[in-house]
């Protein structure tokens, strides 16, 4: 067996740098692959100042009231980006004043998108044919359920909306979509 010189062995603060080194790079490639998943399971906090999504439109501009009246007549129910963007009516109530209550315009039974027939002054579901009241109420089937609600509110010009989780006021019952 050959004896082996001091020159031959490295250094112990080589091997320490070359440890530090491996560790180093091993940790910062699974922290980078366990960002994504941490994010998926840690979702956005709401902006807005009463914890509520910015309204916005179908460009994702945030909607301010007094452009969203200026652009709709009284009576008016036109659909804006809402909670988790599920298209929401917002209803101008008079005009100067948009609703308190948006209604989501996802059907109950298959998640159609449900258009607001102003002719016969109810919401009618082009896939299977469900109605809904001018509030969003269940009145034909075969959808199960009435339509979402959504808070509106507005603050300093701007358009939130936020979850419903009161009484549901139309059939006196506990939201089902919270």
């Amino acid at each position: 067996m050959t004896q082996m010189t001091p020159s031959d062995v490295p250094s112990m603060g080589r091997r320490q740098f070359m440890n530090l080194l491996t560790f180093g790079t091993a940790t910062g490639v699974a922290l980078g692959a366990l960002y994504p998943v941490a994010n998926y399971f840690m979702p956005l906090r709401a902006g807005g100042g009463g914890g509520g999504t910015s309204a916005k439109d179908e460009l994702g501009n945030p909607i301010t009231a007094s452009g969203w009246l200026s652009n709709h007549p009284a009576g008016d129910r036109s659909l804006v980006q809402g909670l988790k963007g599920d298209p929401t009516y917002l209803i101008v109530e008079g005009s100067e004043a948009i609703g308190n209550f948006g209604i989501n315009a996802i059907c109950t039974h298959l998640g159609c998108v449900v258009p607001w027939n102003s002719g016969a002054n109810k919401y009618i579901c082009p896939c299977h044919g469900s109605q809904y009241d001018a509030n969003g109420k269940v009145v034909r089937g075969p959808a199960p359920l009435s339509l979402a609600l959504a808070h509106i509110d507005v603050e300093d010009d701007k358009v939130f909306v936020s979850q419903w989780a009161e009484t549901d006021f139309r059939t006196g019952e506990k939201p089902w979509w919270t």
